[in-house]
């Protein structure tokens, strides 16, 4: 774990009236008008717990003033120094890495101030939910709530989901050069490979294959390409899912575009809305990750995403420009040291919820040997170059992440070590 400081001790109970007070005065001014006054006042409230007002307001109006006003109040209620542009990163890391309890009234702030940049979010801030809105944060972008089919970009900024993209064979596919990263997915016999930049670019693609229906999230801050089936949840129009703008932790979340329902995008567990009041889990099929080259080679009948998309767009093989080469660039609190942040893991969660990873470079590099791995009744496969995983001799659903992603969302994972 990283060298946080100790704790600032907090309070129980709801916040009291005067800081309610504050806070009632600073948002009414909200966006235009930040009092810049209230925010120091906080600071003398002597509640911890108020400095994740402060952490939310500092990711939308995080300069100049603001933000000198903030460091102090923040000062003051946690006793840790904290300046520069990416205050709202520091603050927020080190609120998780304490586990410091949001006050009664946390969500109602919360959606006030959200909804503001965007009232489209209202439905994610719904009661009940099994969101931890200490972690939820805003992703830089905007809403994907267009219909499904629609190839329009978004008016105000978004995300943009590919549903149906055209596909071709594999000599059709020779424009994309044999050393870049694929996804490659296996449904009913049938094989698809998803370029990494054109995943990159939209994020989540919505498709059929091998007969099934199925929403593909990939969350660049990640690396975590995953498929979910959604043409057999009991009592649902056929979901159709869409990237928020938001993240938990670095992880983008997910939504279904039909029924309003919010999802942990990690485990397909319903969070908000409809879905959660049924209890749905998505169930997953695992993803390959590999190079295009060795894909084809194992899977020569596979096909992939045309060039362009199906919707005439140009997608450059390079869209992010090395933005997530140095590390976490959002909140994620404290990190499990047992393997350097950004190394990628295979992940696979058991019959019985025990989650297990391995070292995937590590892992491939055992089995090209000759070697085998396996742990706690997963045994990894290779499949083109990349990994696959087995439980007790039949498939499970397996999927590549940064370490960082997948201990936070699964702190009690076993870790195979060769």
């Amino acid at each position: 774990m990283l060298p946080f400081p100790p704790a600032p001790p907090v309070a129980s109970g709801p916040i009291g009236s005067e800081t309610v007070q504050i806070l009632d005065e600073l948002w009414a001014g909200l966006p235009d008008d930040v009092d810049v006054d209230a925010i120091r006042r906080l600071g003398q409230s002597g509640d911890a717990r108020v400095a994740w007002f402060l952490a939310d307001l500092l990711r939308f109006a995080g300069s100049g003033e603001i933000l000198d006003a903030a460091a102090d109040a923040l000062l003051h209620l946690t006793g840790v120094e904290f300046s520069g542009f990416a205050t709202w990163v520091a603050v927020t890391d080190h609120l998780i890495a304490w586990d410091t309890p949001a006050p009664p009234s946390y969500l109602d702030y919360k959606r006030r101030l959200f909804t503001l940049v965007d009232p489209r979010w209202d439905f994610v801030f719904t009661e009940p939910n099994d969101i931890d809105m200490r972690y939820l944060s805003w992703g830089g972008v905007l809403i994907d709530d267009r219909p499904i089919g629609d190839t329009a970009p978004c008016p105000r900024g978004c995300i943009p989901a590919l549903d149906d993209p055209a596909v071709t064979d594999a000599t059709g596919g020779s424009w994309y050069p044999d050393d870049r990263i694929v996804f490659g997915v296996e449904i009913g016999g049938e094989t698809r490979a998803y370029p990494k930049h054109v995943m990159e670019v939209h994020e989540m693609v919505n498709d059929t294959l091998g007969g099934r229906r199925f929403g593909m999230p990939y969350c660049t801050l990640c690396a975590a390409a995953q498929v979910f089936f959604t043409d057999d949840v009991a009592g649902f129009e056929t979901p159709v899912l869409r990237t928020s703008g938001l993240l938990a932790r670095s992880n983008k979340v997910m939504y279904d575009l039909v029924s309003r329902s919010v999802f942990d995008t990690f485990t397909g567990a319903a969070v908000t809305g409809p879905m959660r009041e049924a209890g749905v889990v998505l169930e997953q099929a695992g993803v390959v990750t590999t190079t295009w080259g060795e894909w084809k080679a194992a899977h020569p009948d596979t096909t992939i995403v045309a060039e362009d998309g199906g919707i005439g767009r140009a997608y450059d093989l390079e869209p992010l420009g090395g933005r997530d080469d140095n590390g976490p660039i959002f909140p994620i609190g404290d990190r499990d040291l047992r393997l350097p942040v950004q190394e990628q893991v295979l992940g696979v969660i058991l019959p019985d919820a025990t989650p297990v990873a391995f070292p995937a470079a590590q892992a491939r590099q055992v089995l090209m040997g000759g070697g085998s791995v396996s742990l706690a009744g997963v045994e990894l496969l290779l499949d083109g170059g990349g990994l696959r995983a087995t439980y007790e001799n039949e498939p499970i659903a397996s999927h590549q992440a940064f370490w960082f992603a997948w201990s936070q969302f699964h702190p009690e994972t076993l870790l195979w070590e060769d």
